[in-house]
């Protein structure tokens, strides 16, 4: 962060209710909260408002906020805790904070190159009022950017800047969103690429109701269409010529991304294993004469489980700890642990589900949902193809040298 940080007044500070002592009890406290409503959410893909008032409330939507701001300066040993949590309740509220999470986190990295204006817009409102981000970057022609290729986005220039014109796909959470980062290019010769910073009300933004997907029906991922958005000249954040956005993500952002992501479907799956523990401990059927959990096979299935979620923490804890300790891994690597967390996560609840039969299915229970849910964590970039194919690169390169 820049030096012209203040102390933000009285009125922007978080909730003592956030303070690090009390966030255990908070966080409990809103799982099942969330959890109490997730069934509707996803039945209807109705947008969670409610879910995002209770954490702002808390202070938690600030959360990576720096302190000087009002927010809450989490690391992201912090930060994962908070999306787990939040996960285990209702996970398109946890993927909404996720994505608000990396947005604060980006613009507060020394090396952001966001106006300081804006940044402190977005980071104030953000403590002021809950104010939701998100990055728009996915298109019908382009897909996602990871793959290479420029954004068919674009912001031609005029007197006063800019007006864009666009068409993104997957726009979590624009139900709520106040500020839109958005991945464009310039109409210059030699364009230009980056990101346009769009507040959620300028003219010319539609949004397409579209979002009915398998699971996190309730994130609100719809379609936005930009129709000469009207932009000032500052408002380009971050444009760089194509080459230079060649050299991949930034370590340290990238680890950021796949543990958040990965808590967020961690947590997922330990809602499914609370579930069938209660499931198992109580299910007593009349041949048997006794609980499904005394059962030796369904014993060793459970420890599986236990396994699986142990992988996971300890997969989580070395990169959050690699991370938060400067010693940020290389995006390979942290690209090897999103692999196995998903895995790990998907075969969680596909026991679950082969354990409890019928049962899990049903749609009055919650298996099915996080059977659903959970599934998504492939789509997320990485994908397992360029996830394998970049490991077995480097594993040829490494047996070469």
């Amino acid at each position: 962060m820049s030096s012209d940080l203040v102390a933000a007044p009285a009125h922007l500070q978080p909730p003592a209710a956030a303070h690090p002592d009390e966030l255990g009890a908070v966080l409990a406290r809103l799982t099942r909260r969330f959890a109490a409503t997730a069934a509707e959410h996803d039945r209807d893909a109705r947008f969670p408002h409610a879910n995002f008032d209770d954490l702002h409330a808390q202070g938690l939507v600030a959360s990576v906020v720096p302190v000087a701001l009002g927010g809450g300066g989490a690391s992201l040993a912090t930060a994962r805790r908070i999306v787990g949590a939040v996960a285990r309740g209702e996970p398109a509220t946890a993927l909404v904070l996720t994505m608000t999470f990396l947005i604060h986190r980006s613009i507060t990295r020394a090396d952001s190159r966001w106006p300081a204006h804006w940044r402190d817009a977005v980071l104030r409102s953000a403590v002021a009022e809950g104010a939701l981000a998100n990055s728009l970057r996915v298109e019908p022609q382009l897909g996602s950017p990871a793959r290479g290729g420029l954004p068919a986005t674009v912001a031609r220039r005029t007197a006063d800047g800019w007006r864009l014109s666009g068409h993104k796909l997957y726009t979590t959470g624009i139900p709520a969103l106040r500020w839109l980062a958005v991945w464009g290019r310039t109409d210059d010769p030699d364009p230009r690429v980056g990101v346009f910073l769009v507040p959620r009300d300028a003219p010319g933004i539609r949004v397409i109701e579209s979002w009915d997907h398998l699971g996190l029906r309730a994130s609100g991922s719809h379609e936005v269409v930009f129709t000469d958005v009207p932009l000032a000249a500052d408002q380009a954040v971050d444009i760089r010529p194509a080459a230079d956005w060649a050299a991949g993500p930034d370590h340290d952002q990238y680890a950021w991304m796949i543990v958040l992501l990965g808590a967020l479907y961690d947590g997922v799956a330990r809602a499914a294993r609370g579930w069938l523990l209660d499931f198992l401990s109580q299910r007593a059927p009349g041949s048997l004469g006794a609980p499904l959990s005394t059962l030796p096979r369904v014993r060793e299935k459970v420890g599986e489980i236990e396994a699986l979620l142990w992988t996971n923490d300890a997969l989580l804890d070395g990169l959050v700890r690699a991370t938060d300790g400067g010693a940020v891994p290389r995006v390979a690597d942290s690209s090897l642990v999103k692999w196995n967390l998903s895995r790990n996560a998907i075969r969680v609840v596909d026991i679950a589900l082969e354990l409890s039969g019928n049962h899990g299915l049903a749609r009055r229970n919650p298996l099915e949902r996080h059977h659903r849910d959970v599934l998504c964590s492939r789509i997320h970039t990485p994908q397992d193809d360029s996830i394998l194919q970049q490991a077995g690169l480097l594993a040829f390169e490494g047996s070469a040298a």
